[in-house]
């Protein structure tokens, strides 16, 4: 078949049908235009032009349909203009889209749509929350280009955040969260530089509180996790007469079970091992050792990404073989949600004992506080506590020290004074 060609009109155009293979029909009027016919109807003009080094090159101008063959024949002779005057119109395309897309990546919004969201995500356990967290607080900045955010920028930002009344650790873990894009932005290459500077500082926070139960605490928490489940059997006694009257399905009979639901060995399970609540969520009977008395806390699930290994002391084990027992599992999650799901919170049933122990100023993550401080207590040395807690960094573990003070009072008793020891050698 020759070379097709004909006057690109809107009756030429409405005349051409598809063929098992696409093929052209050039303007005998303006060189190098021309339509492309795909074999599924779809059709395209171009321009075809030689750049400097001498090579054929399609120029794309636009799809029939968007285009009216007049539209699409200016547009032609303009680039034809281009190619005479010396330009590579397709390179320029080219480089005008990369650098289109370079300014979109410029702002925070374009770099976290494009490129860092994806990353962080797949790369950090909380990489959905840590982007959550930079577009809810720091929308005000999300169309700025980052290297124009400034010290300024975040003073003000810092300032309107205390006046809400959050508190300076809060207001350092949302900082962190920008300030790791940003860092990442320059790393990759997608800025010079951001705008913060050195003097953009985390406010310093005294991390020293150690919350831990008293022994008259601990066992108002257990009685009132005791009292709490005869409560839930009550209930649900309660509720089940009332279906059974009105012929409704009832609701599993918990009377006679050993734990009336998760909280209550979750809880204990805390108590004795010191696993941060989301290592209590995320473990599994594949990571737990009844023979051997030990369960793992996994990397992928551990805060500090470091495989670590507990010993179970009686309590933890018998809790864990009657939990086994009742739920008759050997797989999947110790403490499945109710569709067999990882746990992301256990907020309301967790504040209901709390408030009726009243305990007050007591935190889920106090029952690790309360691991750690009863260890330092009966004299196990901190390096054994940090193991145990998982601890990246020694200096983590040494707010427990001061809860062995005959180690600090032997340690001061080696201190003594010229004159105090000329008066001992003379006594």
């Amino acid at each position: 078949m020759g070379k097709r060609a004909g006057n690109i009109t809107a009756r030429l155009v409405k005349s051409l049908k598809p063929e098992s293979k696409y093929f052209r029909v050039w303007d005998i009027e303006l060189k190098g235009f021309y339509i492309r016919v795909q074999p599924t109807g779809s059709m395209s003009y171009y321009f075809q032009y030689r750049n400097e080094s001498g090579k054929l090159t399609d120029y794309l101008i636009g799809k029939v349909g968007t285009l009216s063959p007049v539209q699409a024949r200016d547009i032609a002779e303009l680039r034809s203009a281009d190619v005479k005057h010396g330009k590579d119109v397709q390179a320029d395309r080219k480089q005008h889209r990369k650098d289109a897309e370079n300014a979109k990546l410029q702002t925070l919004r374009g770099f976290i749509d494009n490129k860092y969201r994806d990353w962080c995500e797949s790369e950090y356990k909380t990489g959905k929350q840590t982007i959550q967290c930079i577009e809810k607080q720091f929308a005000h900045l999300l169309d700025k280009p980052m290297p124009d955010i400034t010290d300024w920028d975040i003073a003000s930002w810092r300032s309107r955040e205390k006046k809400k009344g959050r508190t300076d650790a809060g207001i350092n873990r949302q900082l962190a969260s920008l300030k790791g894009a940003l860092s990442r932005a320059v790393q990759w290459g997608v800025i010079p530089r951001h705008g913060l500077t050195k003097k953009t500082k985390q406010v310093r926070v005294d991390n020293g509180r150690v919350r831990y139960l008293s022994n008259d605490e601990e066992i108002a928490l257990r009685d009132g996790l005791d009292i709490r489940e005869q409560r839930m059997r009550e209930k649900r006694g309660s509720a089940n007469e009332w279906r059974r009257s009105r012929g409704y399905a009832l609701m599993p009979d918990i009377a006679c079970t050993t734990f009336a639901d998760h909280i209550k060995p979750m809880v204990v399970l805390s108590l004795n091992t010191g696993m941060r609540r989301g290592e209590i969520f995320s473990l599994t009977w594949g990571a737990v050792n009844l023979d051997t008395s030990t369960l793992t806390v996994e990397a992928k699930t551990a805060k500090t990404n470091r495989t670590r290994h507990i010993p179970l002391n009686e309590e933890a084990l018998y809790i864990l073989r009657l939990w086994q027992e009742q739920t008759g599992r050997t797989s999947g999650f110790v403490f499945p949600n109710a569709d067999g799901k990882r746990f992301d919170n256990v907020n309301k049933a967790w504040a209901n004992v709390l408030k009726a122990t009243e305990i007050v100023d007591f935190h889920w993550h106090d029952m690790r506080h309360t691991f750690a401080s009863r260890l330092v207590m009966a004299d196990v040395n901190l390096n054994t506590v940090r193991d145990l807690l998982g601890h990246a960094d020694i200096k983590m573990t040494l707010r427990y020290a001061h809860l062995a003070p005959e180690h600090k009072a032997a340690a001061v008793a080696k201190l003594v004074a010229p004159q105090q020891a000329k008066m001992i050698s003379i006594a």
